[in-house]
């Protein structure tokens, strides 16, 4: 009873927090300083149709850097734990097959997901989307082998290769942004290019392309590992 009661007073305290906030807001009439500065000079410095995908990769490509970093950690250390609840144990049970409506499915729609999920990183720069939502779809696409066949096993290795090329090559497209461009993560180490042209916005494409793939590596990672686990 008392825990409920601290709950409840925890649930309005917070409540009336987001009642005072939400009675306070007052949207802005104008955009700031640094919103008009993306607005007004995000086409011509750096040739992304898409605003937010140059502040991303460009302008806060530090903080880009460190969520990434994040995911990957979070991935490891699922990875650990989970795998110290692996090791003495044997396979128990045998799941029945699945259906041949999901199997037949599954044959046709994993192609489909990984085409997507590519093209909504490679065209981030142009249209909604990116490297986190297209390695999302990506694994989306694992996560659908496994219901498929739950005793699928995905190889850890070269999910390990893909995240850790990935994530070398975006650290190493910064350190070139300061050797060649105006500082870390530039993206006018190439070519503007054509705006709203997919070959444009300089190295922005490449780096979205292999965010996507660390991405849906460390979610696949996660979803293997946790799989994995279910079986034991």
């Amino acid at each position: 009873m008392i825990r409920r009661f601290a709950v409840f007073l925890l649930l309005l305290a917070l409540g009336s927090i987001f009642v005072n906030l939400l009675m306070g807001y007052v949207p802005d009439s104008e955009l700031n300083l640094t919103a008009r500065y993306y607005a007004e000079h995000t086409a011509q410095d750096i040739g992304a149709a898409n605003i937010v995908t140059a502040i991303v990769i460009t302008y806060r490509g530090l903080d880009t850097l460190g969520e990434v970093t994040v995911l990957f950690l979070t991935a490891t250390i699922i990875g650990m734990v989970l795998s110290q609840g692996q090791k003495h144990r044997a396979l128990q049970r045998q799941l029945p097959p699945s259906g041949e409506l999901l199997t037949t499915g599954s044959r046709l729609l994993v192609p489909l997901i990984l085409l997507l999920g590519a093209y909504v990183f490679l065209n981030g720069h142009l249209t909604p989307g990116g490297g986190f939502q297209g390695g999302a779809i990506i694994a989306s696409a694992a996560l659908l082998l496994l219901l498929t066949d739950p005793l699928r096993r995905f190889s850890h290795r070269l999910i390990s290769v893909v995240e850790s090329v990935s994530g070398l090559v975006f650290v190493a497209s910064g350190v070139l942004g300061i050797l060649y461009a105006g500082g870390f993560l530039d993206s006018r180490i190439l070519s503007t290019g054509t705006f709203g042209a997919l070959f444009s916005a300089g190295v922005i494409p490449v780096i979205y392309s292999f965010v996507g793939l660390k991405v849906g590596a460390e979610f696949t990672s996660m979803l293997t590992n946790l799989a994995e686990t279910e079986q034991s």
